[in-house]
Parts: C-alpha cells; structure tokens; sequence
C-alpha cells in the first residue's frame, strides 16, 4: 500500500513505502496531475510535500514568492496520524 493512502486517522506506516515515497517524489506528481485535470488554462502549478514523524516536536514552515493577490492562489492540505504528519501546498502562479 502507497504511503500517501492513509486507510484511518490512526493507522501506522511503515516506513519502507514512505521512503520509497519520498524519494521518487511520486506524492507531488500524483498531486500535481489532479490538479492539472482541473484545467486552469495558463496557470503555473508548484506542489511542495513534507512529510516527517511525530514524535513530540514542534515544527515551522514558510515559503515566500511574489505574488499577484488578483490572479494567484494556493491551498494546502494537512494530514496527521499517530506516527507522521504530512502536509502539502498547492500554488496556482498566473502565467502570462
């Protein structure tokens, strides 16, 4: 079973798929292509993935670009179970 289908909330992963995972940067892909299916002509599609074990630390992430509030958009998705958190960002950059 692929790493990024998660069956429950509290179902722990086994850490060899999600090597696999990471390393072939097959999530960003898989993510990527969905959201290309929507068909949103001329824009620029980024996909950032982290994904990293829970274990009882605290974490930050950021990210800066420029940034057309008119035209540009982004989403993100957080996932966490009892042993990993996953989270991925979706930006929608207008390209002209």
């Amino acid at each position: 079973m692929p790493c990024w289908h998660f069956p429950s909330q509290n179902t722990p992963l086994l850490s060899t798929p999600c090597a696999e995972l990471t390393q072939h940067t097959s999530l960003p892909q898989v993510i990527k292509a969905r959201v290309k299916d929507l068909v949103l002509p001329r824009y620029k599609i980024v996909v950032v993935t982290h994904i990293g074990q829970l274990s009882g630390q605290g974490m930050q992430i950021s990210s800066r670009c420029l940034w057309d509030p008119a035209t540009d958009t982004f989403s993100s998705y957080v996932f966490k179970n009892t042993s990993l958190f996953a989270l991925a960002v979706v930006y929608a950059v207008y390209f002209e």
